[in-house]
């Protein structure tokens, strides 16, 4: 069991990661670009308007104390005073985390102006219906409270029309850089596809290699990648075949020196068992035979899957070996028969010669795909070995004792499903014994 990767909490897409880091390092140069503008743009701004507006109330004040009484409360009351504070004055405002950068504004303003003014000049803040600065004056020596209008630059005029543009560029490279990973990413799919065909056995249309260097340098390198294993599988396909022929024509000359050489009446016991390994010699170069080519040049047509396992059982019943079959409805689709017929005999005959008794075939449609089951009740085999027996000249632990195998017949059986753009699994069978299942895609356009 591998461990945790550290990376759990990032997404998988490479677009996601990047749109992801894209969003991030966007977020991280606002938050700098914020920081500036409030401590070095906007705080200084503030602290000298509240300067300012720090003179306005000292010389208000002073001219309000030196005025005679009648006339200082005549002209205190002109400006709204009043002898008691309203209460609901605020000497700590309220947050507001909605508007931020307002509410940030008016405490930087207020502490500003309060820092500027003598300790008994209060300054408090009234919110409710309408915001309003109250501040305390003297007419006459005795306390008064008065409202004075706020200067534009304690509202925070322009600090939400920044934040909104700059959420708007925000956005706006986001966008830009979905925009580029997706022309970044079409390549990058049009590989993933073109390997997938690979891995199926299929030659895939060449890759183009006019976009980006770094993406036609991948695709360049893939190109030639799968005209090596073409080559390579061509190669292999022309030994095998060479070989299985070359050998050939010295066994049919065996043959027939041995038929003229023995005269008739001579030990058939000896005449059975050359003969016999004859066959069997001859049975291994037609697996090679079989292997090197697995129907590759041989034309799709369409055909009645159903049918062409009635009539392989039908053959198998003459020579002694029962099928129990299970048909579902599945419509005519395209395939190769003489490739197909050979993966069903491979499997029935693995089934008959290891499995030997349970002979069951089953047939049903599961999506877009065909599914056929070759099952018995054979021994089993272990779980690690099934994938193994895929591989060529591969043999299973319970094949040690059947002769006459070259490890080909599932390796086989796996080129010709792939080439019909299918797979080859195995799985235990309910009740024992094993199940090979072969899926076949229905609406597939072979080449």
């Amino acid at each position: 069991m591998t461990a945790p990767s550290r990376t759990w909490f990032l997404p998988r897409s490479l677009l996601a990661r990047n749109i992801a880091l894209l969003v991030v390092l966007v977020a991280l140069t606002q938050a700098c670009s914020f920081t500036v503008l409030l401590h070095y743009v906007q705080r200084p701004r503030i602290d000298r308007a509240a300067l300012i507006f720090s003179d306005y109330v000292k010389t208000l004040d002073s001219v309000l104390a030196i005025m005679p009484p009648a006339e200082g409360r005549a002209a205190a009351a002109r400006l709204g005073g009043q002898t008691r504070a309203p209460d609901d004055l605020d000497v700590e405002p309220p947050r507001n985390a909605v508007r931020f950068f307002r509410t940030w504004q008016r405490d930087v303003f207020v502490r500003a102006l309060q820092s500027h003014l003598p300790p008994e000049t209060l300054v408090r803040w009234q919110t409710g219906d309408g915001e309003r600065l109250w501040i305390r004056v003297h007419v006459a020596g005795e306390p008064c409270w008065i409202a004075l209008p706020m200067t534009e630059d304690a509202q925070a005029s322009g600090i939400t029309t920044t934040l909104a543009l700059s959420v708007g560029l925000a956005l706006l490279a986001a966008l830009t850089g979905y925009l580029i990973q997706l022309h970044i990413n079409r390549p990058l799919k049009d590989l993933a596809r073109a390997a997938r065909h690979v891995s199926a056995g299929e030659a895939p249309v060449a890759l183009p290699t006019d976009g980006p260097t770094e993406i036609a340098q991948v695709s360049t390198a893939f190109n030639q990648m799968t005209q090596a294993l073409q080559q390579a599988e061509a190669t292999r396909a022309l030994m095998l075949a060479g070989v299985s022929h070359d050998i050939r024509t010295p066994l049919t000359k065996l043959r027939l020196a041995m038929a003229m050489a023995i005269p008739r009446g001579a030990d058939d016991t000896f005449v059975a068992s050359a003969e016999s390994y004859l066959d069997h010699i001859d049975t291994i170069l037609q697996q090679f035979m079989d292997y090197a080519g697995s129907g590759e040049r041989e034309v799709p047509v369409p055909g009645d899957l159903n049918a062409l396992i009635g009539q392989l059982a039908a053959d198998f019943a003459g020579l002694g070996h029962e099928f129990e079959l299970s048909f579902a409805d599945i419509p005519v689709f395209s395939y190769r028969p003489v490739s197909l017929m050979r993966l069903l005999m491979n499997l029935m005959q693995n089934a008959i010669v290891y499995g030997q008794t349970g002979l069951f075939i089953r047939t049903w449609t599961e999506g877009d795909a065909a599914c056929v089951a070759v099952c018995d009740r054979g021994s089993g085999i272990a779980a690690a070995e099934l994938e193994k027996l895929k591989a060529p000249f591969s043999r299973g632990t319970n094949a040690r004792g059947h002769s006459g195998g070259t490890g080909l017949g599932l390796a086989i059986v796996e080129r010709i499903a792939r080439l019909h753009g299918g797979s080859l699994t195995f799985r235990a069978r309910e009740g024992g014994g094993l199940e090979a299942l072969v899926t076949l895609p229905l609406n597939r356009h072979s080449s």
